[in-house]
């Protein structure tokens, strides 16, 4: 593929040179010699940049800037900008484009290290710079700031110029040298180097590239050039190469300053080097990592070296309320700040916060340098040897504002004795949490201005008396030893307190009045199992938005609730939860209700007050009785009913529509598996689910699936795997792409043959697995065995429909198709599907996933060689009979066959030769690690 994009882009480049025409009476033709010798003179002997000395893993990020450039097209004026971590490449990468594309522009200026010449010279020096190598004119004269953006305004309008703005770090360096577009000539383009993504949005770049980190081989290749110059290493260097690029975690500045340093040594040496290298990052690294730290306010300080040192890998919800307690609504800006800047990264989901290796330890090597030989008198302790010796030694002081201790998982873990009044002296100790750890004793003290309070197994059963914290916003005590009586006693004396969890304390039978925090706003008491009673204050926490009893097993009821912010609701595996609490008005919050794993027989009519609810989930429960209403709630769209007893629906009660109504609702996920519904189930209510999108009615018992289903026109996947009784599908939905049907024994030919209908499948992406061994007349061609082939030219055909018939062997039912290109390309599925004896597959290949892009392919025959064999898990695994069909509407005919284009003679040749190559094929995939859909 990479090869492909740069035929294409040199192509492009070539069809767009122009020549030079020659006007008699225009000039003298050796003036008109002069100049084209002038300009071809002026590109022969333009000198490349330095790029590196070893340029590794450039080449797939080139391409993907190239391809933002647009090099080929003059129309407009386009800015790029190449952003990441300090020490990534930015500036590599950007001299390497500057020299793949500099032949196409008139004018050319890499104007470097902006940040640093900006701060010593202005910005002045940077705008004459760039008009010098622009306009050719050695001094340029610039009177001010603003003089100079009119003179490159004036002087590059017409010009088609590349310009490289390198390692920016202010707004007003951009308005100084590229402030808008129309600045430049038609064509040109601008790159713009810099760590922090939010300037390039603040400056309206539109095109952005991160640069990655170098891959594992990529890392080794570039350390074992540095270290050794050289690619041959002897083997016994394996083991510490390895350790430094997992150190590095891919930055190349890391590996090249390691690499430069470890020249030369031994095995031992290097040994030596890593670990000092893993305690104390070396100062040519963190130098320019700390750049970025340099320029942050005083605030986003403090909140990057809290994360860096204790809450790396952390959720960032429960970031977002640690550092609420200390910042306020701030965080989030700060955090936003933060990510921009290349700091720290958030998960592709957004829903974790992490940051690079190296990162990270530029942030704790600050904090440690605070006090290099005494850890007490650091801001932050992380080390659980430095926080141990603090709390034995009691050499803490006011200089600490957060303790994070979260022990290493050993096998036997040693109870910590500690000095009690090892707190005294924190007086500005705003976060303690301890994790995973025994403890002695309780402590004798804790300081006031604790804002965070998170102590696993704490090891006493009160608080310290004069411990009053009007500032404690979080507190997480779990697996604790407090009853009841004693958690009253607690909780009187935190008003302020958001966040509460008493996950899994042994000895707590009740949740006591909690009326006096009116601020609770996360409460969770999660596999209490001595958990009986919750008081009824609990429903009238008005703040509350997170509630979770989950596996609080002796849990027998719920009081009422009237909770209006509350967002998430979990009483899943509350095995002896017979009700569902009341709700005694509107709840316009709650999305999402869980209810897996309860003795819950049914839900109260009040269930509608919860008018926003879309996603309901009721698994492994008895026999259930639902209220016909339910599924009418204006916003519910999925319904998830795992393994019931019994479906019920309850009786109407007067006024209440019938559950025949004509009227459906907005549900489009109903997965109702092996709930022993029998056929009653679509008489009394199935019409309202008619928006349906998604339908599962697997192991359910019922002998009819009827003839309204082909009214839900909405409707894309059935499951009926399993309906060991289903004897008729008495309908097909117009949109059904997807249906599963395996183990239906009972199910009639008539019913199978009906969707193997040739109009139903060329409308594309199906994917149908039915019982029976059926083969549709309109197959193109058939085969044998676990293979069939066919030729085509140009490209692979977009539409082709595969039959597959069930295994020999009922033992070995784990496919996936492969397709082999002219013997010697594979393109292999994904993942695998499962298929029993005496079944029938039919799929679009399209609708496959393949671990390479098989539509994308570059071929350079006319006519091309494709075979599709279906790979089982198993070596033993054989398919009894295989199929294809192309879709002639998608594809034409002409450029494809079913025979060999070029004759039965060459076709025999040609087959032979394949054949030791397709046997490699298939024995290098058989055994690949199972990978399932």
């Amino acid at each position: 593929m990479e090869r492909l994009e740069k035929w294409k882009m040199a192509l492009h480049q070539v069809a767009n040179l122009s020549g030079y025409h020659f006007q008699q009476g225009y000039e003298y033709e050796y003036e008109f010699i002069g100049r084209i010798v002038e300009l071809v003179s002026s590109k022969i002997n333009r000198a490349l940049l330095h790029v590196a000395d070893y340029p590794v893993g450039l080449e797939s990020q080139m391409l993907e800037v190239i391809k933002l450039l647009d090099v080929g097209t003059d129309a407009g004026v386009h800015m790029i900008g190449i952003h990441g971590i300090g020490g990534i490449g930015k500036t590599t990468l950007a001299t390497a484009i500057y020299n793949l594309v500099a032949n196409n522009f008139d004018g050319l200026c890499f104007l470097e290290n902006v940040r640093e010449n900006s701060n010593k010279h202005g910005l002045q020096h940077l705008q004459s710079i760039l008009l010098s190598e622009l306009v050719g004119e050695k001094k340029m004269n610039i009177a001010s700031v603003k003089h100079g953006v009119s003179m490159i305004q004036h002087r590059l309008q017409r010009k088609k110029v590349l310009l490289i703005v390198d390692d920016v770090d202010k707004h007003e360096q951009l308005q100084a040298v590229v402030g808008k577009p129309d600045w430049f000539g038609p064509g040109s383009r601008i790159i713009i180097t810099t760590r922090d993504e939010q300037l390039l949005t603040s400056h309206e770049v539109k095109r952005t590239y991160e640069v990655k980190e170098l891959n594992k081989n990529d890392a080794l290749q570039l350390l074992t050039w540095k270290a050794f110059k050289t690619e041959e290493v002897d083997p016994c260097y394996a083991e510490v190469l390895n350790r430094v690029v997992t150190y590095a975690s891919g930055l190349p500045l890391a590996l090249e300053v390691i690499g430069s340093n470890l020249f030369g040594k031994s095995i031992q040496e290097w040994k030596s080097a890593i670990k000092q290298y893993e305690r104390i990052p070396t100062n040519q690294i963190l130098k320019i990592l700390k750049v970025s730290f340099d320029v942050l306010e005083e605030e986003e300080k403090s909140v990057f070296l809290d994360i860096a040192c204790c809450f790396k890998g952390y959720e960032l919800e429960e970031v977002e309320d640690i550092l609420h307690a200390q910042y306020g609504d701030c965080m989030k800006y700060h955090i936003g700040v933060l990510v921009g800047k290349s700091l720290l990264k958030l998960s592709l989901h957004g829903t974790m916060v992490t940051l690079h290796d190296l990162i990270e330890d530029m942030g704790k090597e600050i904090v440690r340098q605070e006090s290099p030989k005494n850890p007490g008198k650091r801001s932050r302790l992380w080390s659980h040897e430095d926080i141990i010796e603090v709390l034995e030694d009691n050499t803490g002081t006011s200089k600490i504002e957060i303790i994070h201790l979260d022990f290493p998982l050993l096998d036997k873990e040693e109870t910590v004795e500690w000095n009690r009044k090892a707190f005294k002296k924190m007086r500005n100790l705003r976060t303690l949490i301890i994790k995973n750890g025994y403890f002695s004793k309780g402590p004798k003290y804790l300081p006031n201005s604790l804002r965070v309070l998170e102590w696993w197994r704490y090891p006493s059963h009160d608080l310290p008396s004069d411990f009053h914290s009007k500032k404690l916003v979080i507190c997480k005590l779990p697996h604790s030893c407090f009853t009841p009586l004693e958690l009253v006693c607690l909780l009187k004396k935190f008003m302020s307190m958001r966040v509460l969890n008493l996950d899994k304390s042994k000895s707590l039978t009740q949740i006591p009045d909690v009326s006096g925090l009116p601020n609770l706003e996360k409460l969770s008491f999660q596999h209490c199992q001595s958990l009986t009673t919750i008081h009824g204050s609990v429903g009238f926490l008005y703040k509350l938005k997170t509630l979770s009893a989950f596996g609080c097993t002796k849990l027998m009821s719920f009081p009422p609730i009237m909770l209006t912010s509350l967002e998430k609701l979990n009483l899943s595996r509350c095995y002896s939860l017979e009700s569902f609490p009341e709700i005694l008005g509107k709840m316009e919050n709650l999305r999402g209700l869980q209810l897996e794993y309860t003795a819950i027989k049914e839900l109260p009519p009040s269930i509608q007050n919860l008018s926003r609810l879309q996603e309901l989930q009721m698994s492994n429960c008895g026999v259930v009785q639902l209220p016909s209403s339910i599924v009418m709630m204006p916003e519910l769209t999925d319904l998830i009913a795992w393994r019931w007893k019994g479906w019920q629906w309850l009786t109407q009660e007067e006024g209440e529509g019938k559950v025949g109504s004509l009227v459906s609702s907005k549900v489009e996920c109903l997965w109702a598996s092996e709930c022993n519904m029998n056929d009653d189930f679509f008489s009394i209510g199935f019409t309202q689910f008619a928006h349906v999108r998604d339908l599962d009615l697997s192991k359910n018992n019922f002998t009819i699936l009827p003839e309204c289903i082909k009214e839900f026109q909405l409707l894309r996947k059935i499951n009926v795997n399993d309906c060991k009784h289903l004897q008729e599908i008495r309908g097909i939905p117009p949109n059904l792409k997807h249906l599963l049907a395996t183990n239906c024994k009972s199910l009639t030919a008539s019913s199978t043959s009906m969707f193997l209908n040739q109009e139903l499948h060329e409308a594309g992406e199906t994917q149908f697995y039915l019982p029976g061994e059926r083969i549709p007349e309109w197959f193109d061609h058939l085969s044998k065995g676990p293979s069939i082939s066919f030729w085509f030219r140009n490209k692979f055909p977009d539409k082709a429909l595969c039959l597959v018939i069930g295994p020999v062997d009922d033992e070995s039912g784990m496919f996936r198709p492969m397709v082999i290109i002219n013997g010697n390309k594979s393109f292999l599925g994904s993942g695998y599907f499962m298929m029993g004896m005496n079944h029938t597959y039919v799929f679009d290949l399209k609708m496959i996933e393949f671990e390479d892009d098989l539509y994308q392919e570059h071929l350079e025959n006319e006519w091309n060689h494709a075979e599709v064999t279906i790979v089982g898990l198993k070596e033993t695994s054989i398919v009894k009979q295989c199929g294809i069909h192309v879709f002639k509407q998608e594809s034409s005919m002409d450029n494809v066959r079913l025979d060999d284009p070029f004759g039965k003679r060459k076709l025999d040749d040609d087959l032979d030769s394949l054949e030791p190559q397709n046997h490699q094929i298939l024995k290098r995939h058989r055994f690949l690690d199972m990978d399932f859909p």
